[in-house]
């Protein structure tokens, strides 16, 4: 195995999970989908706890660098809030899948206990982010800026579950010009 048939695997596992959760992720499934043996996931994930740790922990270190490159893109702390929610339509764009905080955070009970403290991870990253430039655009005081974030993130990625839902993402548009116009996103 490679380097980059490690990768393959967390890309499919990382598109089952958002489209079927947790529960769907299953070798056998994950194989074909890379052109592999079974067996051979075994190599680099002894389990499937072990590979949905591995693709909780990758992808909120995406969205880290996502939100990362946001901030680099767009240094003005108003226009980079803006952008926050392209991060979520990207995951409806692609395939209509869902948001994998949102989607495998809804399988908690069922979770591994480090796989859900990686989903929680993901939504952390996100408020904080949000929390830093709703302070750097003096749109909410420090010491609330932590309960605004999570409305926003909250909002957002209930937008996306109602869109996905509907496989509508101009319902998803729909609603964050609503959040912009009444809040909790700036406008």
């Amino acid at each position: 195995m490679t380097i980059n048939a490690r990768e393959a695997i967390l890309q499919a596992a990382r598109n089952i999970a958002q489209s079927q959760g947790y529960n769907g992720l299953n070798f056998r499934d994950l194989a074909a989908e890379v052109g592999i043996k079974p067996a051979s996931i075994y190599y680099h994930f002894p389990s499937k706890a072990d590979l949905g740790v591995a693709v909780a922990r990758r992808y909120w270190e995406d969205g880290a660098a996502a939100l990362e490159l946001i901030s680099l893109e767009t240094p003005d702390a108003l226009d980079a809030l803006h952008r926050f929610p392209e991060i979520f339509r990207r995951s409806l764009e692609a395939d209509n899948r869902l948001c994998l905080g949102s989607f495998v955070g809804a399988e908690t009970d069922n979770l591994p206990a480090e796989m859900t403290q990686e989903i929680q991870a993901f939504a952390e990253v996100n408020v904080a982010w949000l929390s830093k430039l709703l302070v750097a655009a003096n749109l909410t005081e420090p010491e609330d800026s932590e309960k605004r974030a999570r409305a926003i993130f909250s909002a957002v990625a209930g937008a996306q579950l109602i869109a996905r839902s509907r496989s509508d993402i101009s319902l998803f548009d729909n609603l964050i010009d609503t959040y912009r116009a009444y809040g909790p996103l700036p406008a």
